[in-house]
């Protein structure tokens, strides 16, 4: 594992704000990250599902990154989202952020065709030798389509720079044979909020969250409880959170309610790109009560 790059503890999943004129919210991206770097994440995880990247113009995810990483001035390490369907893109994206100040990638299974494991591998193992950046595995599969095996992701954990894996699969089960297998190569983290406090008392080493974007000081004492072995005040924690992370899995989608979350307590947050739906009257009223539940609502 690289001694440049510790991926561990709460890594926040950032929304990409827009305008009125629907062009990305430079100073917004700016209020976010000193929002979360204050609120004392140990990275930030920059045009991913929940930045919105499918939605995102090639510049424009380079340009997302750029600001963050200016913004976040070297304080805490940027992981910029750099997925795509084929290799090539996925290389010259992978560049882009380089270029932007990124400190590393992270990367999905490439999507829409399925695969097998051997063109799955080769792809990973083609664009981490065209990089210079450390590259986090991110496997979603019921968003990719394709599933990164433990078997593969442990085949995956002996190429030098893929220092990580993010997984967003619904099977705890899987989570648990992914480090039982590739533990000891890979710094294995969880994408699934719903799963953090589960992910650590099994040997995971924490979270790309999207909760976290919205509350991150509540994430990051959910992960020194369990650091300091305060099990119970880890547990309580995520019981309490389970309000919030409850409208951040996988239906109505993430993207929408964390948005709506970041305005109702003061940030930028803003509206999602078509065709993302917006949120009904009163799917906003459940996250305004959950928000004064949690203490953090204006």
């Amino acid at each position: 594992m690289s001694s440049q790059l510790e991926v561990k503890g709460v890594i926040a999943a950032m929304i990409t704000p827009f305008s009125n004129e629907d062009q990305v919210d430079e100073r917004g991206l700016e209020k976010l990250t000193d929002y979360l770097v204050k609120g004392g994440v140990h990275g930030i995880m920059t045009t991913g599902g929940t930045g919105e990247f499918p939605h995102l113009l090639r510049e424009e995810r380079e340009k997302v990154t750029e600001v963050v990483a200016g913004a976040a001035a070297g304080k805490i390490p940027v992981f910029a989202g750099t997925a795509a369907c084929s290799t090539r893109e996925t290389i010259l994206l992978s560049q882009d952020a380089q270029e932007a100040g990124a400190n590393a990638v992270i990367i999905t299974a490439p999507y829409y065709f399925g695969l097998p494991d051997d063109s799955l591998y080769e792809h990973f193992k083609t664009v981490a030798r065209e990089i210079d950046l450390p590259m986090v595995l991110y496997n979603n599969p019921l968003y990719t389509g394709n599933n990164l095996s433990p078997q593969l992701i442990c085949r995956l954990g002996e190429i030098p720079n893929i220092v990580g894996l993010k997984q967003s699969n619904s099977d705890l089960g899987q989570l648990v044979e992914a480090i039982r297998q590739a533990g000891e190569k890979l710094s294995i983290l969880t994408g699934i909020d719903s799963q953090f406090y589960a992910t650590l008392c099994v040997g995971g080493k924490g979270i790309f969250s999207t909760a976290a974007c919205i509350v991150p000081r509540q994430m990051v004492a959910l992960y020194h409880a369990v650091q300091k072995e305060s099990y119970h005040e880890a547990l309580s924690l995520h019981m309490k959170l389970q309000k919030l992370n409850k409208f951040l899995e996988y239906d109505p989608g993430y993207v929408a309610p964390c948005k709506e979350a970041l305005t109702m307590i003061g940030l930028p947050g803003g509206r999602v790109r078509m065709p993302l739906p917006e949120l009904t009257p009163q799917e906003k009223d459940q996250i305004q009560k959950t928000l004064r539940d949690l203490g953090v609502s204006q």
